[in-house]
């Protein structure tokens, strides 16, 4: 019998038990030349490979391993459909939906050869009614387009040369998220969007439908009924407000989730919430009201055998638990969307995370990109709104110039007021590091190797009221909190090789422990930080400042780094009162 990679549910927020898993084998063929529509692969009796899904054809675990540009390839899977499913949809009104977790870039799907829709973007869920096109031996045939060269598609870290260089990876093209089928009612559940409100000591839900009907939410903790509302969709909607009789905050090391049970007809879906709230105020981070200080680590989302996509769910909890382990209390999961499984973790672990989309490969300075872009990063916010693990939206990172050419402003501004409108509740990042046009949070990128000349830098924010922004021509501070959202990245290469990373090496271990306390240290003392992002948490490919390797094995004592970057936070303490520490005696 065959082992399904990836077995689990793969959408934790809106869960149904009435599923199948079409991870494993597909036929598979690359099609570069970009004719196979022409030839008719949609309706070909078969391909002439195998892929593993859902690994990219580039990585191992796919059983491809093709790593130069694949313009367009094509998958093909046959399946039985159970015949209570056939019963359902002939005598009940049953419908079947197909669904893609993430497909890179541009994808066109067929059952039994006819094309039931079309879906752009490499990083965002699609899903289609394929109920009039089904039989009992079902085909299901998909093509997917990427260009990573083209200035159109988002491509985050995915190397536009053939080889990985510098931050650049390997790409990843196709399928690379789960594939599975789902029955439902004839009237379902289409999406749910959960807003928590601690200081109202409720929560917020927006739930949209096929059909009209009564929606009924029942919200749980640790088992015991905590609140029940009622309501009548209107067209399609319904707005509703769930009263907790008990109140458990989601806080940093303490997810303590609260789950929905909710009922639309004859649908029955499963899902969760974190009660929390993030603001900004007087320079600082509140999580609940409660000046936190992010203590976060760069994570690109990387694996060694499955380039974007993690091999098991082992290998996801243990990515938060290493950075846990090293002090840090969240990541910016860095150009890239990741999977909702991922960010399900975060949610219980009570681990904070950015929320960024892939805008590398993005050309910038064309405002014409603007519409597809909006597409993409808008179904991003509706995918990932309910999680409570995401503090901050950050849409772009570094709009550096394209071929000479500056960003187009109202890029950034545009994007950010959409992000704004469409959720007020967190805080948004227009670009991290540069080049702000509106920002929440200014943040700034740093990769200054020496702690002396770093501290001075910031330092001169509290004594003269200055942010020394090497970006100044290009942007302008107006107040916002500070952030250094990428520092370090020191080059620590254990495997002996020519790696990549910033700046001079350390000669030595404690060398590099030095350097690493000296610039964590001048973040924390200083009360007009709000935060940190540590470049990064382990090596990818070729780039070597990670603190653990590509494989996630230690390369320094875990509990020294700690112990450094658990250290306490200036801006924390004057929240509570306390006197800031002596540096020189820490």
């Amino acid at each position: 019998m065959e082992t399904i990679p990836k077995p689990e549910y793969p959408r934790p927020q809106l869960m149904r038990d009435d599923w199948i898993n079409l991870n494993g084998e597909w036929e598979f063929e690359i099609d570069q030349s970009v004719s196979g529509a022409e030839r008719g692969l949609f309706n070909a009796p078969s391909l002439s490979g195998r892929i593993t899904v859902p690994f990219c054809p580039e990585s191992a675990l796919s059983g491809v391993g093709f790593r130069d540009f694949i313009a367009c390839a094509w998958y093909r899977r046959t399946v039985q459909l159970p015949p209570e499913w056939l019963e359902g949809v002939k005598t009940r009104g049953d419908r079947v939906l197909l669904h893609f977790g993430a497909v890179d870039h541009d994808a066109a799907v067929y059952i039994n050869g006819t094309q039931v829709g079309a879906h752009s973007s490499g990083y965002t869920p699609f899903c289609f009614d394929i109920t009039p096109h089904i039989t009992p031996e079902t085909v299901i045939t998909l093509s997917a387009r990427d260009d990573v060269r083209s200035g159109l598609v988002p491509s985050g870290k995915q190397s536009g040369k053939y080889a990985s260089y510098g931050c650049y990876y390997t790409r990843t093209t196709g399928i690379w998220q789960t594939v599975w089928l789902e029955r439902v009612p004839e009237r379902y559940i289409r999406s749910l969007q959960i807003r928590p409100d601690p200081d109202n000591a409720c929560a917020h839900i927006s739930v949209r439908t096929r059909g009209s009907g009564r929606v009924r939410v029942r919200a749980f903790y640790d088992g015991e009924p905590v609140g029940m509302s009622e309501a009548v969709t209107t067209a399609g909607a319904a707005e509703l407000t769930v009263a907790l009789s008990q109140i458990h905050l989601w806080e940093p090391g303490h997810g303590r989730l609260y789950d929905l049970k909710v009922r639309f007809e004859e649908d029955d879906v499963s899902s969760y919430f974190g009660l929390r709230s993030v603001s900004l105020e007087g320079g600082a981070f509140l999580l609940n009201g409660k000046t936190v200080f992010q203590r976060l680590v760069l994570d690109q989302g990387f694996y060694p055998d499955g380039i974007y996509t993690a091999p098991t769910e082992e290998a996801l909890i243990r990515d938060i638990r290493l950075s846990m382990d090293a002090g840090f209390n969240g990541a910016r999961l860095h150009q890239k969307v990741f999977e909702p499984r991922f960010l399900y973790h975060c949610d219980r672990m009570g681990y904070m995370v950015w929320g960024e989309y892939a805008s590398w490969g993005l050309d910038v300075a064309d405002i014409n990109v603007l519409p597809r872009f909006l597409t993409e990063w808008t179904e991003a916010l509706e995918r990932d709104m309910s999680h409570p693990c995401i503090v901050v939206w950050a849409p772009f990172n570094e709009t550096w110039n394209v071929r000479g050419r500056v960003q187009r402003d109202e890029l950034l501004s545009v994007t950010w007021a959409l992000t704004k409108r469409l959720d007020p509740t967190r805080p948004c990042v227009d670009t991290s590091g540069n080049f702000h046009v509106t920002t929440d949070i200014f943040d700034l990128h740093d990769y200054d190797q020496s702690p002396e000349t770093f501290k001075a830098r910031y330092d001169a924010l509290v004594s003269e009221n200055v942010l020394n922004d090497p970006h100044r021509q290009r942007q302008t501070y107006r107040g916002e909190p500070v952030m250094l959202s990428e520092y370090g990245g020191i080059k620590w290469d254990v495997s002996g090789g020519s790696g990549w990373g910033y700046g001079d090496a350390p000669a030595t271990e404690e060398e590099f422990i030095d350097r690493y306390r000296g610039l964590t240290q001048a973040l924390l003392d200083n009360p007009k930080i709000c935060g940190f992002c540590y470049t990064q948490l382990y090596d990818v490919e070729q780039e070597m400042n990670g603190l653990y390797t590509y494989r996630r094995i230690p390369k320094f004592d875990i509990s020294v780094l700690r112990a450094i970057n658990s250290a306490p936070a200036a801006i924390e303490l004057a929240d509570t009162g306390t006197a800031p520490r002596d540096s020189e005696d820490s």
